[in-house]
């Protein structure tokens, strides 16, 4: 598996990175055993760049990911933490996270969003502690739509200062929504920005923000691409999930459609999934999570093997059309 570059830094991403959300149980336990086995197999097949966040199960994904990359020799491997959100002691426990941060976890700790400079600092130094590393290579700026004005006022130049001092290679910004990437993108000296499931091969918006990041030489890590669940198997079920909800009759009939493109060109549609922001040359790589060994080994494969052109033709034509189909 090939890396490449991130911007104009010498930080180095594989072209699969793993997402650290579901080691940090989303939406359901897995054990420490299932997680450091899905890690090992992450290794084993050539994944080089790994990404967290004290989000994911409140630092236990970083915990996690600590002790499976703690025998790794540090210069072979490029991690990436987040921060935003300050974990604190949970004022009124109630047992479980699962309800309010959608994590399988005691909630004995809350989240606490904090862009400024002292929050950045703070959060990075508890998740250095958590990963057990005394530097992160990337680190992201977590979510900041409704901080936008804190995050470019506070917490970018922050990580930028520790960038220029070589205490991190490299500075980001990551969301969901396309609107504030585009504002760091033109206000901000980022290195990347990761775009949570807006450029994948059902939802493409997030066009005008890589033409932006090609203008300003910023990488783009492109996350989510199976647009959390929907695109993850090779026919979506009716319980499919998208954007971390029930996925709407016109998002599944569109999700149906692509499969049986795929499926007429003797692939599956989570191979199109994950190769499609790949075809982007901004993109430095494709992000997404895992559970189990078997989904890293097949994911691996996916990521190192294209389609024909024809089957993209003809996926884009697919997806063309049933966006143009209003949902009824």
């Amino acid at each position: 598996m090939r890396s490449d570059p991130l911007g104009r830094t010498s930080v180095q991403v594989s072209t699969l990175g793993f997402g650290g959300a579901p080691i940090g149980n989303l939406y359901g336990p897995i054990d420490d055993r299932q997680a450091g086995a899905t890690l090992d197999a992450a290794w084993d097949m050539g994944v080089r760049y790994y990404d967290t966040a004290p989000h994911y199960g409140l630092g236990l994904s970083e915990r996690r990911l600590g002790d499976a990359l703690a025998h790794r020799p540090r210069t072979e491997f490029t991690l990436s933490t987040k921060v935003g959100r300050l974990l604190e002691p949970h004022p009124a426990p109630t047992g479980s996270d699962l309800p309010a941060g959608g994590f399988a976890v005691p909630d004995t700790l809350i989240r606490r969003p904090d862009y400024s400079r002292d929050g950045v600092l703070r959060s990075l130094e508890g998740s250095l502690k958590r990963l057990r590393l005394d530097h992160a290579d990337i680190v992201y700026v977590h979510d900041p739509d409704d901080h936008l004005e804190t995050a470019l006022g506070q917490a970018l130049p922050t990580l930028i200062a520790l960038r220029d001092q070589g205490v991190i290679g490299a500075v980001g910004v990551g969301a969901n929504t396309v609107a504030p990437l585009l504002r760091v993108v033109a206000e901000a000296d980022v290195d990347a920005v990761m775009v949570a499931g807006r450029w994948t091969l059902l939802d493409r918006t997030a066009r005008p923000l890589l033409d932006a990041c090609a203008e300003r030489g910023v990488s783009v890590v492109a996350a989510a691409p199976f647009n959390s669940g929907l695109l993850s198997r090779p026919y979506p079920s009716a319980d499919a999930t998208f954007d971390y909800g029930p996925a709407s009759d016109a998002a599944l009939r569109r999700a149906r459609l692509l499969a049986e493109v795929a499926g007429r060109h003797g692939t599956e549609l989570p191979h199109a999934a994950l190769r499609f922001p790949l075809r982007d040359p901004g993109v430095a790589c494709v992000v997404a999570g895992f559970r189990t060994p078997e989904e890293v080994v097949s994911a691996a494969s996916w990521a190192v093997t294209d389609l024909a052109e024809e089957a993209w033709r003809n996926l884009d034509t697919a997806a063309a059309q049933a966006a143009a189909v209003p949902p009824s």
